[in-house]
């Protein structure tokens, strides 16, 4: 029996009733104008249709299969453009093509990592839950290319320059960076209510990847908040003592001053995002413990932050130091002279 349209006491909408192939429905439509729900209702008779002749994967959308997933305790941070943009495609039209498509239309002349990041990510999350639920068949979804993962960090003594050349507003700011391993974004919505002084220990709220963390506060950057002036609102401010504006490149508000210190500290190739590394580096290199290291930058996988224990290798020069020598595998002890030597 085909689905009718009928008028529910106490409602101003329209409700479809029937039964089609043994599924029974009554459901509102959502609307109270009879052309809209009309259009409503042919579309559930086509729905069900479809779903018991084909099977649910010719009709699944992708609304249906991101609600299933946020559901289920996934990430929802960037899927409201996407929902947008594609939610009411069936999850068998979302192909390669469809997925290139949507993120040039929601994030033009965007980095390629933006797009892995708020575009592919998501929806090959989405697709894969849906796979599991026999919602639709499961997909190879090919991602942009993007460049290596860039490591760029200051010496100790570089980093006494760089603090040394900074204006007196970004001086705190820097030292904050270098010692917290903050981003930049995190730092410059710093609020107080976030940083207890008497514990010594600093609560990132807003994060990345949205799971907040907290990082232990190094005396030296106690001493420089203790030398701020106020105590509310945001901890790090502009020149005029106004807080910094958002903005979506995390560190772009402080560009100048920041080049400009690095151009009086003799610094060169070096970003307000690089602090972060320098922390890493020298996180590492006091510690050798990726866990704990992983666990205060709030990296989600170890090979994020393995790529720091790579550029950090005096500790293995020992080992080096112990491969043997010449053709009998010898050392030469300390007053041991090398065949070479001998020679001479």
């Amino acid at each position: 029996m085909p689905l009718k349209l009928v008028a529910r006491h106490g409602s101003p909408n329209w409700y479809m009733r029937g039964t089609i192939r043994g599924v029974s429905v009554d459901e509102s439509t959502g609307t109270s104008d009879r052309r809209a729900a009309e259009a409503f209702r042919a579309r559930r008779e086509w729905e069900i249709l479809q779903a018991t002749v084909f099977g649910r994967k010719t009709t699944a959308t992708f609304l249906e299969a991101a609600v299933s997933y946020m559901e289920a305790g996934g990430e929802r941070k960037y899927l409201k453009p996407l929902l947008d943009e594609i939610g009411s495609l069936a999850l068998a039209q979302i192909d390669q093509t469809v997925i290139d498509q949507t993120a040039k239309v929601i994030y033009p002349a965007r980095a390629n990592s933006t797009l892995n990041r708020q575009v592919y990510t998501p929806i090959s999350a989405v697709m894969k839950h849906a796979s599991a639920r026999g919602l639709c068949e499961q997909r190879q979804i090919e991602r942009p290319k993007q460049p290596r993962g860039r490591v760029r960090w200051l010496t100790p003594a570089e980093a006494d320059r760089l603090i040394e050349a900074s204006s007196a507003h970004l001086k705190p700011l820097v030292i904050f960076l270098l010692y917290t391993g903050a981003r930049a974004s995190e730092a410059l919505y710093l609020m107080w209510r976030q940083i207890d002084l008497n514990r010594a220990e600093v609560q990132f709220l807003d994060t990345k990847n949205d799971e907040p963390r907290g990082v232990p506060l190094h005396p030296r950057v106690i001493a420089a908040l203790t030398g701020l002036k106020h105590r509310d609102g945001a901890v790090f401010r502009r020149p005029d003592g106004r807080p910094y504006a958002p903005k979506d490149n995390g560190g772009g508000q402080i560009k100048t001053a920041f080049n400009g210190a690095c151009r009086r500290a003799g610094i060169s190739d070096f970003s307000p995002h690089d602090c972060r590394h320098t922390w890493a580096t020298w996180h590492y290199a006091a510690n050798r413990d990726l866990p704990s290291l992983m666990k205060l930058g709030g990296w989600k996988s170890e090979r994020m932050v393995l790529r720091y224990a790579h550029v950090n290798v005096a500790h293995l020069a020992q080992s080096i130091a112990a491969l043997p020598w010449g053709n009998q595998g010898e050392q030469p002890g300390p007053t041991q002279k090398t065949k070479a030597e001998s020679v001479a």
